[in-house]
C-alpha cells in the first residue's frame, strides 16, 4: 500500500486570519471549522485539502516545506500578497525565478513565475 497525500497542515496562532489570507490569495473557499483545525477545499480535484491547524506556539525557525504558487508575474502577485497580509522575505537574485514571501504569521511560501512565462 502506498500511502496518499489527504492534507497539507499550516500551523498557526489565529486561525481566522490565517483562513482569510490563504482562502483569498488562493481562490480557495473554507469547507470546514473546527476548534484547532480548519480546511480549505481540495489543492486541485484529486489533490489534498489546505488546512490550518491551531498550534500554542509561534513560528521560531525557517519552514522545513513550503508551498511553490505559480504565478503570471511578481509585480501583480507581490502586489496582491500586500493587500492581503504577506511580506517580501527574499529573492536569490535579481532577475530569478522565485521571490520568498511570508504569510501574516511569518509561514514562508514561494512566488514563482514559470519559465514558460
Amino acid at each position: 500500500m502506498v500511502p496518499r497525500v489527504r492534507a497539507i497542515a499550516i500551523d498557526c496562532n489565529d486561525l481566522e486570519v490565517q483562513a482569510a489570507f490563504w482562502s483569498a490569495l488562493l481562490g480557495m473557499k473554507v469547507t470546514e471549522r473546527g476548534e484547532r483545525w480548519w480546511e480549505l477545499e481540495p489543492v486541485s480535484p484529486d489533490g489534498p485539502v489546505l488546512c490550518l491547524q491551531k498550534v500554542p506556539e509561534g513560528k521560531a525557525v525557517k519552514n522545513r516545506l513550503h508551498l511553490d504558487l505559480h504565478v503570471p508575474d511578481f509585480e501583480s502577485a507581490g502586489e496582491r500578497g500586500r493587500e492581503l497580509g504577506a511580506t517580501y522575505h527574499w529573492s536569490p537574485e535579481e532577475g530569478g525565478d522565485f521571490q520568498v514571501w511570508l504569510d501574516p504569521e511569518g509561514n514562508e511560501f514561494c512566488f514563482v513565475v514559470p519559465e514558460e512565462n
